[in-house]
């Protein structure tokens, strides 16, 4: 069973050799002449074409979107490695095969019949414990490592890993580079679909790369659906309308995972629109996560945070808002309930901003761990018995509606940290206001002079 499974040649996985594989299989690149994109990794004199060209492939893992390119440069690098190469599936495989697989290269290597490559697809999805048993092999040569991921490896694969490894980063293809792949699809009449001419109206490929988002693979698929969809002509020809394609499109499918990297990256994005005073970006980032299905009341709690966080003092109104859009959307639901949250977007993001707000509680949190926790000043503890008033609470405590404004000059810090100030309002929003009354109130504090 371990040479039938872990053994098959390369060349027997060519798309050409199976004629019922779709498109997007079928038409997978098997040079580095036929790979499109990626230009910093497999251009003139750069990390990967010297790889192979030279034959000295190190561990490496590569890390990209969806349809990106990642198998496909695993399996041109199959056919130009003279070194045994063993594919291999993180969905598919458990810590048994992964025994099998690393127990055979051990005795190649000792055997004098070289190093394995290992290609691993979807790395990501191996625990801890399996990614560990790669790692003695790794160290000793027996094995090079190739994975391929979609989830960021500084959170999926584990540092030591990691550390052997070199990670090469896959970019989402430019719609030129999905146009070209398109077009040789439309062209190739052994692998592709030109042995059933059809041909695009203006524009309709240029649509089907766009929606594509820099997946070569969601874009082909896309194309192979619309040629079925159009009917051939008298003379055989397939037109592809635009009506033809839209209804092939659908609707697209947004790259997004609840759990994963690309929802932090979204939020990001967000946020710092809000906090950069930017409203059409934070609607764009938006309308992202919701349509993908993000959860629309995580949304909501990460705008109140904005609110909080960098708009602050400055717009006190701006976290009314952010909870007013919270309830709103727990009353109205899903659809209607994103406008308020739409909203709420816009006011966050032109309202007035000021950290100044987070960095008092900072520097107040700094002092309340670095500092000696002094006991509260007796004139401030409420003598609740007649015990406690008795022992001196609340002795010196200065009733601030007794005195003219209501301010008085008692000190309600505790003695080491006497006069500190954490709170220094700017000068942008109500903050301005609110600096001429911290102004006003030192003054009312200060004693009269003699």
């Amino acid at each position: 069973m371990t040479g039938r499974l872990f053994e098959e040649e390369p060349r027997s996985r060519d798309p050409e050799a199976r004629r019922d594989a779709p498109l997007a299989e079928r038409i997978r690149p098997r040079t580095l002449e036929e790979f499109v994109g990626q230009e910093h990794l497999v251009g003139p004199g750069k990390v990967l074409r010297q790889a192979i060209e030279k034959d000295d492939l190190r561990s490496v893992v590569l890390w990209g979107p969806p349809g990106t390119g990642k198998t496909t440069l695993a399996w041109i690098l199959a056919r130009a490695t003279k070194a045994r190469f063993v594919p291999f599936s993180a969905v598919l495989s458990g810590i048994a095969e992964i025994r099998k697989v690393m127990a055979e290269a051990e005795k190649v290597r000792r055997s004098g019949g070289g190093r394995t490559v290992l290609f691993i697809d979807e790395i990501h999805r191996f625990n801890k414990a399996q990614q560990d048993a790669f790692l003695p092999f790794v160290e000793r040569g027996d094995i090079v490592l190739v994975g391929a991921t979609t989830e960021n490896p500084s959170f999926e694969v584990i540092g030591p890993l990691l550390s052997r490894s070199r990670v090469l980063v896959l970019q989402p293809l430019p719609v030129e580079a999905i146009l070209e792949v398109l077009r040789r699809a439309l062209r190739d009449p052994e692998r592709g679909l030109g042995r059933s001419p059809a041909e695009p109206e203006e524009g309709v490929l240029e649509r089907i790369a766009h929606f594509s988002s820099g997946d070569a693979r969601r874009a082909l698929n896309v194309l192979e659906l619309a040629h079925a969809l159009a009917v051939p002509d008298p003379s055989g020809v397939r037109r592809l309308t635009p009506a033809i394609v839209e209804e092939a499109l659908q609707k697209k499918a947004l790259l997004y995972d609840r759990a994963g990297e690309e929802h932090f990256n979204l939020v990001s994005a967000l946020h710092k629109s809000l906090r950069n005073s930017e409203p059409d970006a934070a609607l764009y980032w938006l309308a992202r996560m919701l349509e993908a299905g993000e959860d629309p009341l995580y949304v909501a709690r990460r705008m109140v945070r904005v609110a909080s966080e960098d708009v602050g003092l400055a717009d006190p109104g701006a976290l009314r808002v952010a909870l007013d859009a919270v309830r709103a959307f727990e009353f109205l639901g899903d659809p209607e309930g994103k406008l308020a949250l739409a909203q709420a977007a816009v006011y966050l993001a032109l309202a007035p901003k000021s950290n100044r707000l987070t960095l008092a509680y900072g520097e107040a949190v700094k002092d309340v761990e670095q500092t000696y926790a002094e006991p509260v000043p007796m004139h401030l503890r409420n003598p609740v018995t007649g015990l406690m008033k008795q022992v001196g609470y609340g002795k010196g405590y200065a009733y601030a509606h007794d005195f003219e404004d209501a301010v008085t000059g008692m000190e309600c810090m505790p003695g080491n940290l006497k006069g500190r100030r954490y709170y220094e309002p700017s000068d942008r929003g109500l903050e301005k206001r609110l600096a001429e009354r911290l102004a006003e109130l030192e003054r009312l504090r200060r004693p009269p002079a003699p």
